[in-house]
């Protein structure tokens, strides 16, 4: 089946479904690369306008990829909710974006009914302003030591990475970070080396941090998955399995992984019984391209195969989701406005699909981008209503060698928005003198008696 319209009185075809939806992306490094993307403007235009019309149900009748040659097309169609989708059944894609910018109800009974592809679809043709403005209405709670994502709070993930993963130089940062009200989504470290015994060295330190401190928090080494399984096995500390995910079967084999060891792994966590307000044990990474450079996106755009990875993670009912949008670098997001778009439009899928979205504001210093983008991306996402964001000393991580938001960014979006961290966090916080009670830090944070107590942990 092809699609095409009339322009100017010459026809424009498109040949297929997967072809019209590359098309009528917004203009993406990654897909240019891929030899995908339209070829104008007004080739673009045409195909939002002709996707416009296409009816919902055909991403149920033509799946972009065949469910017989990928586990992720038939996890998505076998997960599909034919009830929570009946209200919009009958809509196409722009009565489907009408439908959403002028309902005011709760988004979330219907995100079983969605699948990744619609979603990309219709954010094909939004505007920025419309990706805030229906993402800010989807809340996703989860909780493992505090509770995530209620409405009013932004929560951090505290990077304390190290370029030889030193003991003393992470600690240093973990110190700084809680200082500045960071931490409360998860401090995790990305280890230089994923051998087993530096992993449970480094996972060790965070849960010593965290048991003798009493912080209501949740730590997280992000090896890879199979590491975390076998230091359970050992009866390592582990809180949260890690794991970057793709959208693809391709692109997970990839990552040497499949949905039925992410399954053994959950359920290992599980057992642990380590939370305390929750038991989501999950945390997903994902970013735009990462099927494309695994040679694994079977044609289709790199902003729906990213919609595509979050049908993965919603399987596992994560405590975190987190798209690491300008890491990958600008072969797949070339600038500061593709950063934008791209974490707008990561933001608005996974929220519509019921995933508690945190975004990695960042860039490599090889793109076309500066802080002031990133600044940018920072407000509109806390507009947004984004779960979580990074914290990381000086917004420059040392050890991964790229530019993302720092503790001081989180203050200002907390400050400015009337943002406040996850309710357990912010009493603890409150209650060891870094916090005012008021929102803000305190004007004796810097002589807190927490500095002195975590002091020990670099002497």
């Amino acid at each position: 089946m092809y699609y095409s319209a009339t322009v100017h009185g010459r026809q424009v075809r498109f040949a297929d479904l997967r072809t019209l939806m590359a098309k009528a992306s917004p203009k993406r490094a990654a897909d240019e690369l891929a030899g995908l993307a339209a070829e104008s403007a007004v080739e673009r235009a045409v195909a939002q306008q002709i996707l416009a019309d296409v009816p919902l149900r055909q991403f149920l009748e033509q799946p972009l990829i065949a469910p017989e040659h990928d586990e992720v097309s038939r996890l998505i169609l076998e997960r599909h909710d034919a009830a929570a989708f009946a209200p919009i059944a009958s809509l196409s894609v722009g009565e489907f974006r009408d439908w959403l910018l002028a309902d005011n109800s709760d988004l979330s009974a219907m995100a079983n009914g969605l699948t990744p592809e619609m979603l990309a679809a219709v954010s094909k043709i939004m505007r920025n302003q419309d990706l805030i403005a229906v993402a800010r209405r989807c809340r996703v709670i989860t909780g493992f030591r505090n509770t995530l994502g209620l409405p009013g709070r932004l929560s951090t993930r505290l990077q304390p990475n190290h370029p030889t993963d030193d003991p003393r130089g992470i600690a240093a940062s973990i110190i700084d970070g809680l200082l500045y009200g960071s931490g409360d989504a998860v401090i995790g470290i990305n280890p230089a080396t994923d051998n087993l015994g530096n992993v449970r060295r480094l996972l060790e330190l965070l849960d010593e941090v965290i048991q003798r401190y009493h912080i209501p928090t949740q730590s997280c080494v992000l090896c890879h998955v199979t590491t975390a399984m076998e230091l359970m096995h050992q009866g390592a500390p582990v809180d949260l399995v890690f794991q970057s995910i793709a959208g693809t079967e391709a692109a997970n084999r990839s990552f040497g992984i499949d949905l039925a060891l992410l399954g053994e792994a959950k359920a290992m966590a599980e057992a642990l019984n380590r939370g305390e307000v929750g038991s989501h044990v999950m945390y997903f990474e994902t970013g735009q391209g990462s099927a494309l450079s695994a040679n694994a996106h079977h044609g289709v755009d790199a902003q729906t195969c990213e919609a595509r990875a979050y049908a993965v993670a919603r399987e596992f009912s994560p405590l975190l989701v987190n798209s690491v949008v300008g890491f990958i670098g600008p072969e797949y997001l070339y600038d500061g406005k593709q950063i934008i778009r791209a974490g707008l439009e990561d933001h608005f899928c996974g929220k519509l699909l019921g995933l508690p979205m945190g975004c990695d504001i960042c860039y490599t210093n090889h793109a076309e981008a500066d802080q002031n983008d990133m600044d940018t991306l920072l407000t509109l996402l806390g507009v947004a209503g984004c779960n979580f964001i990074m914290g990381i000393p000086g917004a420059d991580d040392v050890m991964l060698a790229y530019q993302s938001t720092s503790f001081h960014d989180a203050l200002y979006l907390r400050q400015v928005l009337g943002l406040r961290p996850a309710p357990e966090f912010e009493s603890w916080l409150n209650r060891m003198g870094v916090f005012d009670g008021a929102n803000g830090l305190s004007d004796h944070s810097a002589k807190t008696p927490l500095l002195s107590r975590l002091s020990a942990l670099i002497a």
